[in-house]
């Protein structure tokens, strides 16, 4: 073990998931930590109705939504792996239902090109 890892800083806990903030008197859909599903309707956060939401909220600030997801993906990956090491969920699940949907996103492996001479 290198003396530089052994002298590393712990990362210091992300930021707190309080979003996407509840409209009216509707139960919030946010999550439910450590399982990580959402509170209102259960499902694996962020739901449909968090995405939309956080898309709403976030609509002038993209960037904001980017770093926040990211956020929440570290969140949930140290999370999750301490609930279940083994047999858990992917980095590559994670990524996809954290990161992948929000904007600025590519595919994680690019479509063939076509030269269009079909």
């Amino acid at each position: 073990m290198s003396t530089l890892s052994t002298q590393a800083v712990p990362p210091l806990a992300g930021p707190k998931p309080n979003r996407p903030r509840p409209h009216r008197e509707q139960k919030p859909h946010t999550p439910l930590r450590p399982m990580w599903f959402c509170r209102a309707d259960g499902q694996q956060w962020p739901c449909a109705e968090a995405r939309l939401q956080l898309r709403f909220e976030f609509e002038d600030n993209m960037p904001g939504l980017s770093i926040y997801l990211a956020g929440m993906f570290y969140e949930a990956t140290k999370d999750l792996y301490h609930l279940n090491p083994h047999d858990g969920p992917t980095p590559r699940e994670l990524y996809e239902r954290f990161v992948a949907w929000g904007p600025f996103r590519k595919p994680a492996v690019e479509p063939p090109e076509t030269d269009g001479s079909s």
